[in-house]
């Protein structure tokens, strides 16, 4: 691209440099440039004869800036949806954190007051329930006793019990205040992969350009509008998936519910059993007919893309390594995605905003199994049912995931 970049500037001088012998050109604007060359077409030709092996690329440096304008907007919507994760993510690791603290401390309050009562019950020799039967007076006494230790057991069982509760939610606390600091570790790794990236791009267009600010500026509005219809574009897909989701417990609650009653109607004996047997096989004729007629959710595609999928889950539990590619040993998202592919002798790039240029867009309700999902600067592979397997953080490794557990930028196809 750089090579490409100076050819193309050097063209632009060249022309212009010419262009001036001819009339001089007074416009500063991409737009003007090009009615300028419309007005000057016969006073060029002679020029253009001159220089027809530039003439090519001449005709393309309008789409290239325009191409170039895309590439500044797409990273700079990278950049704002990474930094909202990081905020996101800061924002639960907080939350967690005090419901965490909160929980520590009542598991404290718990077990001091379980030491007092073990203390109160050895100072007062009421070491074991079995010796109050045995100091009874009478079966009445007895009684009285039995009443009360039952009393005791309870109250000493509620103790234990809610001390064990508080203990797993501890343990559950900080297990997930972990997972999301290892979250945003990751997620600050895959910024300052973008940012530096950005940067390098950036400063080479800030060479190129005399309106540099002026582009950048409009580069910013149209990445905040893009990330914005990006969050709700996903947001929406959550939704439309909730529903789904929702839609089957209902009929899976139904069907169980129809299905106890049969079983209840048939355990009464009443009525003709072959009878009932012709209407419960109609029944699941019907149930049969119903499922197939409901639309289901992708799980097939290429053959290719379904042995890709295949393949990706096989490494579920294996490590993650910043800048890794090894399947076994450990890799990034990007290295992940490229290790996967170039098992099949696909030829990946191999860094994740490369990646999102790859193949053909396609939509989430088409995406199918061996599809690349980009997020942002991370990067997963689509295995059906609205899941993907990707190399998540150090700490959970290469797992699978809700596909739209963070916005989706593009989903690609190339297989």
């Amino acid at each position: 691209m750089r090579k490409r970049m100076t050819n193309i500037v050097i063209i632009i001088i060249f022309i212009s440099v010419f262009s001036m012998m001819v009339t001089p050109v007074n416009a500063t604007t991409i737009s003007e440039i090009q009615e300028e060359k419309k007005k000057n077409e016969e006073q060029l030709n002679d020029i253009n004869k001159q220089i027809s092996g530039y003439k090519g690329a001449q005709a393309d440096i309008g789409a290239e800036i325009e191409e170039l304008d895309a590439e500044m907007v797409s990273l700079l919507t990278d950049i704002n949806l990474i930094e909202e994760e990081i905020g996101k993510k800061e924002e639960e690791i907080v939350k967690t954190q005090a419901d965490y603290d909160a929980a520590v401390a009542t598991k404290d309050e718990q077990y001091e007051s379980m030491k007092i009562r073990i203390k109160f019950m050895y100072e007062k020799g009421d070491t074991s329930y079995l010796q109050l039967f045995f100091e009874s007076a009478s079966i009445g006494d007895m009684l009285n006793k039995a009443e009360y230790v039952e009393a005791l057991y309870e109250y000493d069982r509620k103790l234990l019990e809610e001390y064990q509760k508080t203990v797993e939610e501890v343990a559950a606390l900080q297990d997930r205040l972990e997972e999301e600091k290892s979250e945003l570790q990751t997620s600050q790794y895959e910024l300052e992969e973008e940012q530096a990236y950005v940067e390098d791009i950036l400063a080479k267009k800030q060479k190129e350009y005399e309106n540099y600010d002026v582009m950048l500026a409009k580069a910013r509005q149209e990445a905040a509008a893009y990330t914005t219809k990006i969050k709700q574009e996903t947001a929406q897909i959550k939704k439309l998936e909730e529903e789904e989701a929702r839609r089957k417990a209902e009929e899976e609650a139904r069907k169980k519910a129809e299905e106890e009653a049969r079983k209840a109607a048939e355990n009464d004996g009443d009525g003709d059993q072959s009878d009932g047997d012709k209407n419960n096989g109609d029944k699941n004729e019907e149930d049969k007919s119903s499922e197939q007629e409901k639309p289901k959710p992708s799980s097939s595609g290429s053959s290719k893309g379904q042995e890709i999928a295949n393949f990706a889950c096989k490494w579920v539990g294996n490590p993650y390594k910043a800048g890794g590619t090894s399947l076994t040993n450990g890799a990034d998202c990007s290295g992940f995605v490229w290790a996967v592919y170039n098992n099949f002798g696909i030829s990946l790039p191999r860094s994740s905003y490369a990646q999102s240029g790859v193949g053909k867009a396609v939509s989430y309700s088409d995406a199918q199994p061996g599809d690349i999902i980009y997020y942002g600067g991370h990067v997963g592979i689509y295995i059906g049912n609205g899941e993907i397997v990707h190399a998540s953080t150090e700490r959970t490794g290469i797992r699978r995931a809700s596909a739209t557990y963070r916005s989706i930028i593009t989903i690609r196809r190339v297989v």
